[in-house]
């Protein structure tokens, strides 16, 4: 980041930017979790489901643990699957967007070391209103070998019956 040589447009823009966080919606995160990884694996997805109160736009995210961070999606292109990445996703008001494997989803690419299983990773997504105003949202996303509950639907079968 450059180094702002008028504190006080610096003290403004911050307070600019702390003004815009505080207007920003409540946006709903549930599932979220990253795929593990080995050893000399230098990628990876993250996956959640985002709900927000009014239309926004996930223009981006970032998160220490990876050089680069770009919104991916796959997509079936004849028989060949392909994954591009995504200038934005847009979250239609009260309608969950799905971040799934083999869809859209948070790639975390030139990792900076392995993401263990059952730990933690902060990732801050960038979101956009209709003014073109940012804010940000901070989540905190377990590191998973699996999704959440796949397990459990695989130990039992779709067809279980209590």
């Amino acid at each position: 980041m450059k180094r702002l040589s008028f504190p006080a447009l610096g003290l403004s823009m911050l307070l600019a930017s702390t003004f815009c966080l505080a207007q920003a919606p409540a946006v709903k995160v549930e599932g979220a979790w990253a795929r593990a990884t080995v050893q000399g694996q230098r990628g990876t997805g993250a996956f959640m489901n985002l709900t927000a109160p009014q239309s926004l736009r996930l223009v981006g995210f970032s998160s220490p643990v990876a050089g680069v961070a770009e919104l991916h999606e796959m997509k079936m292109e004849g028989d060949v699957m392909r994954m591009r990445a995504v200038s934005g996703l847009d979250l239609p008001a009260g309608k969950a967007l799905q971040l799934r494997p083999g869809g859209y989803h948070l790639m975390l690419m030139d990792l900076k070391q392995p993401l263990q299983k059952d730990t933690q990773i902060p990732v801050t997504l960038i979101l956009q209103n209709a003014q073109g105003q940012t804010s940000q949202l901070q989540v905190s996303v377990p590191v998973l070998l699996s999704a959440p509950g796949a397990a459990a639907h695989r130990e039992h079968g779709p067809a279980h019956k209590h």
